[in-house]
C-alpha cells in the first residue's frame, strides 16, 4: 500500500507559524503543473515557504499567508513581487501565471488601502508627510492595479489641481510630476483632461532656468504625450513651446533631458501643419542648430543609446517628408515655372547665352539638340520628362541644385557625356529622374517613421540641404559607374543595380560627413562591387552547404551523379585510345602504337596495333580481344608487369602505368597513358567495370561539381529562401484514421 501512495502522490511541506513542518498529500501531477514553491516575506516577521496552489483564488492565499502571521484583515493586504526589474507591481489573478518556482514574493498593503493612505496624507498631512506620500506615490504609480485604486478615488484630480494651483516647487513638484507621468502612462484616462493653467504651469518649469533635472524630464515628457495623444489640447503646447526654445536642453549633460528635448521637438514638427512644419524645419537645419545636434548629441560626450538613435531617426525621417509634397507632384506639360528651370540648365552646360532667354514652348522647338545631349526623352518638351510620380518636380529640384551650386561638376558631368558616342553616353536627366526615385526609395521619403526604427545617418545634419547634397555625390557616383561599367542605354537598369548597391553599401558604414561617405563610395568601385557580390554569393553557397537538408538532398542524388560520371567514363572506353608501345622491360617502341577500346555491349576489349597518325581503327579490325570476365584485377604504377623490370634497374618508371591483369596467365594488357586525365577516365572506366569504387581525383573533384550544379538547380525556386541548419520536426500522427471521406 505504501509503494502505491509514494508512486501516485507527492508529501508537500509546509511550515506553522511556530516553524513546525507540515506535511500534505498532493496528487504528483498537480504538484508539478500547478504548484508553485516559492517564499513570503513581510518586514519584521521571518519568511514563510509555502506552496502556491495556481487554482485556488488569489484571495485564499493571502488569507492563509496572514493567518501564519496571525494578522486580521486580509482584504487589506497583498502580494507584491521582489525582481529588481519590477518593483513595486502587484500580483493579481491577471499576472499570477507569472510567478515560477523560486520566486521570492511581499506581503504588503493592497493598493486600494494604499492609495487611501497617500491621499489622506496629500490632503491632511504636514509638509514632510505630503513630500513623502508624493515619493511613495511616484515609486507605486509604476504599478497599474494602484494606479486604477488611486485615479478611482479622485487622486488624479488632487494631482492636477496641485500643479494648476502653482503652490508647490522643488522637490514636491518633481515627485508630483513623476507620479502623474506614471499615472497617465497606463492610458486609464485621457489626455484630454489637462487644463490650459496645467499646460501653462508645466511649460514653465522648461524655460525656467537651474530646474531640477526629474522636473525638467517629466514636464518634456508631460509635453510630449500631450502633443502626440490630445489634439484638443496640443495647439495649448505650441504657444508655449517652440523647437527653438528646447534646443538650449540639447547642451544638457543629462542623456535622458536630451533625450526627451529631442522627442517633444518631433512631436511638434510630426503634429504641425504643412506650413508650420517647413518653418520648424527651416529653423532646425540653420547653422547654429544643426551644430548644437552634431556637438551636443551626435558627437556629445554621451554615447548615443538606443532611444536617443530612435529620436533621431525620427527626426532625420520628418525633416526627409517634407520632399514628399514635391516627389508626388506630377509636372504640368505646360508648367512655364519648370520649363524656365530647363532652359536655365541648357544655358549653364552649354553656355547659350545669346540665344532668345523666353521660356515660350514654341521659341523653345529649336533647342531639342541640346536636350537631347542633356538626357531628356522628350526633345520637344522635356517637361514631360516630370510627369512620372515619384519622383515628380523633386528630380528637376535637385538637377537645378547640381546646377547652381557645383556648376564646375555639373559642365563635366553634362560635356562628358556629350562628347561620347550616343550609345555610350549617360543620359544625365533620365540618369537624375531614376536616381532622385532610387534616392528616395532607399531613404523611405514619404513612408511613416517605424516605431522601432533606430538608423540615423549623422551626414545628413551636417548640411542645411543633406538630400540635394546626397543627389549630387551619387550623380557624379552614377556617371562614374557608367564608365567603368561601359555600359550603353541597354544596361540602365544594371548600373542603377550597382549604384543602388554601392551607396547602399557604404550608408550602412555609417559615415560621419559627407566626405567621409565619399570617401567610402570611391572604394566601391565596380569591380568591387562584382568581387564583394562573388565573395557573398559563395560564402552563402558554402553556409546552406552545411545544412542538413542540403546534405540530406546531396546523399539522395550522389548515386544518380555517380552513376553519370560511371556512364562517361565507359563511354569513354568504348570510344577507344591510341596508346604508345612498350616492351615487356619498360622500354619505349619507338613509332610503335596500339589501339583498344571496350565493344558496345561491354563485354570484351579489342585492341592491336595501329598507326600514330591513321584513321581510328573499326572494332572489327582489331584482331585481339579480351573477355571482361576474364579479367582478374587493375594494377598500376610499379605492380605493372611492364614497369616492375624497370623499377628494379633504379631507372625513371614510365608515368601513369596501368595494366589490366587476366586469368590467362600470358595474357595482359600493359598501358601507359600519355597524361593525367587519361590515365584517370581508363582506370576509373575498368573499376566501373570489376564492379570496384572510381577513386580517382578527377572523379572527386567532378561529383562535387555536378552535385553543386544539381542542388543548385533544384534550390532555384527557394532563390530568398533561408534554408534552416535543420529541416522542421514531422508533426505528430493524428489520434485515429477516420477521414470524413471514404472510398
Amino acid at each position: 500500500m505504501d509503494k502505491i501512495m509514494d508512486a501516485t502522490t507527492e508529501r508537500s511541506p509546509s511550515f506553522t507559524p511556530s516553524g513546525e513542518r507540515t506535511v500534505k498529500m498532493r496528487p504528483r501531477q498537480q504538484v508539478s503543473e500547478n504548484i508553485k514553491k516559492v517564499a513570503v516575506t513581510m518586514k519584521g516577521e521571518q519568511a514563510q515557504f509555502i506552496e502556491l496552489d495556481q487554482n485556488r483564488p488569489l484571495a485564499a492565499i493571502i488569507r492563509d499567508v496572514c493567518d501564519g502571521w496571525m494578522l486580521t484583515n486580509a482584504d487589506d493586504h497583498a502580494l507584491q513581487v521582489t525582481e529588481p526589474n519590477r518593483p513595486q507591481t502587484y500580483i493579481t489573478e491577471r499576472n499570477r501565471h507569472e510567478i515560477q518556482n523560486g520566486n521570492v514574493l511581499r506581503l504588503t498593503s493592497s493598493p486600494s488601502k494604499t492609495a487611501k493612505e497617500i491621499l489622506e496624507q496629500l490632503n491632511y498631512g504636514t509638509q514632510e508627510k505630503k513630500l513623502e506620500a508624493l515619493k511613495d506615490l511616484a515609486n507605486f504609480s509604476v504599478d497599474v492595479t494602484f494606479a486604477v485604486e488611486f485615479i478611482n478615488t479622485q487622486g488624479l484630480r488632487l494631482i492636477l489641481q496641485m500643479v494648476e494651483g502653482g503652490g508647490i516647487s522643488g522637490e514636491s513638484l518633481a515627485f508630483t510630476l513623476k507620479a502623474f507621468v506614471e499615472l497617465m502612462d497606463h492610458g486609464i484616462v485621457s489626455w484630454d483632461i489637462l487644463e490650459p493653467k496645467f499646460i501653462k504651469n508645466v511649460s514653465g518649469c522648461i524655460s525656467k532656468s537651474g530646474c531640477d533635472p526629474t522636473t525638467l524630464q517629466s514636464a518634456l515628457e508631460i509635453l510630449e504625450s500631450t502633443v502626440l495623444h490630445s489634439s484638443s489640447k496640443a495647439g495649448f503646447v505650441e504657444q508655449e513651446v517652440t523647437p527653438v526654445n528646447l534646443i538650449v536642453h540639447l547642451q544638457s549633460s543629462n542623456p535622458d533631458i536630451q533625450k526627451s528635448a529631442i522627442a517633444l521637438i518631433n512631436a511638434l514638427f510630426l503634429k504641425a501643419e504643412s506650413q508650420k512644419r517647413r518653418a520648424i524645419a527651416e529653423s532646425l537645419q540653420s547653422k547654429s542648430i544643426r551644430n548644437v545636434i552634431l556637438s551636443h548629441v551626435i558627437r556629445g560626450p554621451n554615447t548615443v543609446g538606443t532611444e536617443m538613435a530612435h529620436q533621431l531617426y525620427m527626426l532625420q525621417s520628418l525633416m526627409f517628408n517634407l520632399l514628399e509634397e514635391r516627389m508626388n507632384a506630377k509636372v504640368d506639360k505646360q508648367d512655364q515655372v519648370s520649363m524656365a528651370l530647363i532652359v536655365e540648365l541648357k544655358k549653364l552646360a552649354f553656355d547659350t547665352e545669346n540665344e532668345n532667354n523666353t521660356t515660350s514652348y514654341r521659341k523653345q522647338s529649336n533647342f531639342g539638340t541640346y536636350y537631347k545631349k542633356l538626357g531628356f526623352q522628350h526633345h520637344s518638351n522635356p517637361v514631360e520628362d516630370f510627369t512620372e510620380v515619384p519622383p515628380g518636380a523633386l528630380a528637376l529640384d535637385n538637377m537645378a541644385y547640381f546646377a547652381r551650386s557645383h556648376i564646375d561638376s555639373y559642365t563635366k558631368v553634362v560635356l562628358e557625356n556629350s562628347c561620347r558616342a550616343d550609345e555610350h553616353d549617360c543620359p544625365f536627366a533620365r540618369a537624375s529622374i531614376e536616381l532622385t526615385k532610387m534616392l528616395c526609395d532607399i531613404l523611405n521619403i514619404g513612408d511613416t517613421p517605424s516605431e522601432e526604427g533606430q538608423v540615423y545617418h549623422p551626414m545628413f545634419f551636417t548640411h542645411d540641404r543633406p538630400f540635394e547634397e546626397f543627389y549630387v555625390i551619387c550623380i557624379q557616383l552614377l556617371n562614374k559607374t557608367w564608365k567603368e561599367m561601359r555600359a550603353t542605354a541597354e544596361d540602365f537598369a544594371k548600373v542603377l543595380g550597382v549604384v543602388k548597391e554601392q551607396i547602399t553599401r557604404a550608408l550602412d558604414q555609417n559615415p560621419a560627413t559627407f566626405d567621409a561617405f565619399r570617401s567610402h563610395l570611391g572604394k566601391l568601385t565596380y569591380s568591387e562591387i562584382t568581387h564583394l557580390w562573388q565573395e557573398e554569393r559563395k560564402m552563402k553557397e558554402e553556409r546552406e552547404s552545411f545544412a542538413k537538408p542540403i546534405q540530406e538532398l546531396r546523399e539522395q542524388i550522389k548515386p544518380e551523379m555517380m552513376e553519370l560520371i560511371k556512364q562517361q567514363r565507359l563511354n569513354a572506353l568504348m570510344e577507344g585510345m591510341q596508346f604508345t608501345k612498350y616492351s615487356n622491360k619498360g622500354q619505349r617502341l619507338k613509332d610503335k602504337f596500339w589501339y583498344c577500346r571496350l565493344s558496345p555491349n561491354q563485354k570484351l576489349f579489342y585492341y592491336g596495333d595501329c598507326n600514330e597518325s591513321g584513321p581510328t581503327p573499326a572494332l572489327e579490325t582489331l584482331p585481339h580481344k579480351l573477355a571482361v570476365v576474364d579479367i582478374k584485377a587493375l594494377v598500376t604504377g610499379r605492380e605493372c608487369p611492364h614497369v616492375k623490370e624497370k623499377a628494379l634497374g633504379k631507372k625513371s618508371t614510365p608515368l601513369h602505368a596501368f595494366s589490366i591483369m587476366s586469368d590467362t596467365a600470358d595474357q595482359a594488357l600493359n598501358f601507359v597513358a600519355s597524361n593525367e586525365q587519361e590515365y584517370n577516365t581508363w582506370t576509373d572506366g575498368v573499376n566501373a567495370l570489376l564492379g570496384n569504387p572510381m577513386v580517382s581525383e578527377m572523379t572527386t573533384q567532378e561529383l562535387d561539381m555536378l552535385l553543386s550544379m544539381e542542388i543548385k538547380i533544384r534550390l532555384l525556386d527557394t532563390e530568398g529562401v533561408t534554408i534552416p541548419e535543420s529541416p522542421p520536426p514531422i508533426p505528430p500522427p493524428p489520434p485515429n484514421f477516420d477521414f470524413k471521406y471514404k472510398i
